[in-house]
């Protein structure tokens, strides 16, 4: 219970923080809208050559950009804790006894509901463009998409304890961005890809997990896609939480 109660402690003063500037909701957002609104269109007429399973640009569209919002919006809410770190708030929790899992963990639950909110708002708007989905797909694809957000936050987290520098894990973040938009199938499917090129993203675990997002929206939740995708995220959630979690022990040695 106390491990319960800690973590509270620090969501609460996280998420007050958050709903003090609630624009950075909005703001974590316009990158996928974006895309939805200006890229869809364009997509429209294309859709139905590829093998994407679906004659819908946006039922094949929104999934991915629902992963790219879990990936990339968590990715760089390490930025927010390295502004911590240099006004002492890190050192400050350093002399108390709160476990340093629960340090970690109330800051992910503040970035996990802040991406509840944000897949919201994609969806809907997907569903106003025309997307169609099953109710407890999309519901599936949400919640494996916070999975893989919670994972990313996590991760954000220990590399800006590691770096304690935006200038150094700014351009660290937009190198791991770049392969993972490119090679996880995120706005085109890899089907469409040279061989070569498709075999690079076998080892791509986030294609997995788009495949799988996209398989639930299909209804397909029995599938392997959607088995391994989920698998997958799991997986980086465990990973990431690990290492976030070694970071705040390190960090408050």
């Amino acid at each position: 219970m106390a491990f319960v109660g800690e973590s509270n402690i620090v969501f609460r003063r996280q998420i007050r923080m958050n709903l003090r500037n609630p624009a950075w909701v909005l703001i974590g957002i316009m990158q996928p809208v974006l895309y939805l609104v200006l890229f869809g269109p364009l997509l429209k007429p294309l859709v139905g050559s590829f093998d994407t399973g679906t004659d819908n640009a946006y039922t094949f569209l929104v999934p991915g950009l629902l992963v790219q919002l879990g990936m990339f919006g968590a990715f760089f809410a390490g930025f927010g804790l390295i502004g911590e770190w240099r006004e002492g708030v890190i050192e400050a929790e350093r002399v108390t006894p709160a476990s340093r899992t629960a340090l970690l963990v109330g800051r992910l639950m503040r970035d996990v509901i802040q991406l509840f909110v944000q897949a919201l708002i994609l969806v809907g708007l997907g569903y106003l463009m025309g997307m169609r989905g099953s109710v407890g797909g999309v519901l599936l694809g949400i919640f494996i998409t916070l999975v893989v957000g919670g994972a990313c936050a996590a991760a954000s987290n220990a590399l800006a304890l590691t770096t304690k520098s935006e200038d150094v894990m700014a351009p660290v973040i937009n190198i791991v961005m770049m392969p993972v938009l490119l090679l996880s199938g995120i706005l085109l499917p890899m089907t469409i890809g040279p061989e070569w090129l498709q075999k690079i993203s076998d080892f791509m675990p986030f294609r997995y997990i788009v495949d799988a997002v996209r398989g639930s929206f299909a209804g397909d939740f029995g599938t392997s896609t959607v088995f391994w995708g989920a698998a997958w995220a799991a997986v980086l959630a465990a990973l990431g939480t690990w290492w976030g979690t070694a970071t705040f022990r390190k960090e408050n040695a």
